[in-house]
C-alpha cells in the first residue's frame, strides 16, 4: 500500500499550497474532536438502539469487516479493535446475551469458537449505517451534486494515502 502512495506522491510534482495544508490539519483537528466524541454512532444509537453502547457498534462493526475473510473469533476482535481480549469477550457476551450476536463451533476446527452476527444483529447493523448515511446526507444537503460527487472522490482518497502512511509507520507503536 506504501508504494502506492510514494507512487501517488512523486507523479505529483506541485507542492501543497501552503496555506490549504494547515487548513486541512486544522479540519481535520476539529473532526478527530467530534470523531472523539462519536458523534454519529452516539446519534445512530439514540435512534436505532437505546440500550447499547459504543462499544457494542465498534464489535458489530469488527465483525461485519472481519466475516468476509473467513471466521470470526474473539481474539480476532480484540486485535481489530486494539482492546484487550477479556474487556472482548465481556462485550461479546454482552452482545450474544442481547441476542445481536451468538457463539458457535468453527467449521474449519471444533474445538475453536467463532462469533456470528444474528439477523437481529444484521437488522442493527443495517439501521446503524442507514442512519449514519442520513446523517452524512443532512451534511451535504445543500452542496451540489459536483461537490459532492468530487468530495467523495477526494476524501476516499485522503483517507487512503492516510492509512497508507499510519500503516507505514505504525508498526511498533502500541494501542
Amino acid at each position: 500500500m506504501s508504494d502506492v502512495l510514494t507512487k501517488t506522491i512523486s507523479a505529483q510534482s506541485a507542492t501543497p499550497n501552503e496555506e490549504n495544508v494547515p487548513r486541512i490539519g486544522r479540519s481535520m483537528a476539529r473532526m478527530r474532536l467530534m470523531t472523539g466524541r462519536r458523534l454519529i454512532g452516539r446519534l445512530a444509537i439514540q435512534s436505532a438502539a437505546p440500550g447499547l453502547e459504543l462499544s457494542h457498534l465498534d464489535v458489530l462493526d469488527a465483525v461485519r469487516r472481519a466475516q468476509p475473510a473467513g471466521e470470526v473469533t474473539v481474539g480476532m476482535i480484540a486485535e481489530m479493535l486494539r482492546i484487550d481480549p477479556s474487556r472482548a469477550s465481556r462485550v461479546v457476551a454482552d452482545m450474544v446475551g442481547r441476542n445481536v450476536l451468538r457463539r458457535e463451533a468453527s467449521q474449519a476446527d471444533a474445538r475453536r469458537i467463532v462469533v456470528v452476527m444474528t439477523e437481529v444483529g444484521q437488522a442493527l447493523l443495517a439501521e446503524i449505517v442507514a442512519q449514519k448515511l442520513a446523517i452524512i446526507s443532512e451534511i451535504v444537503a445543500d452542496w451540489p451534486q459536483e461537490d459532492i460527487d468530487r468530495f467523495a472522490i477526494l476524501f476516499e482518497r485522503f483517507i487512503g494515502g492516510y492509512e497508507a502512511v499510519f500503516l507505514s509507520r505504525d508498526k511498533d507503536t502500541p494501542g
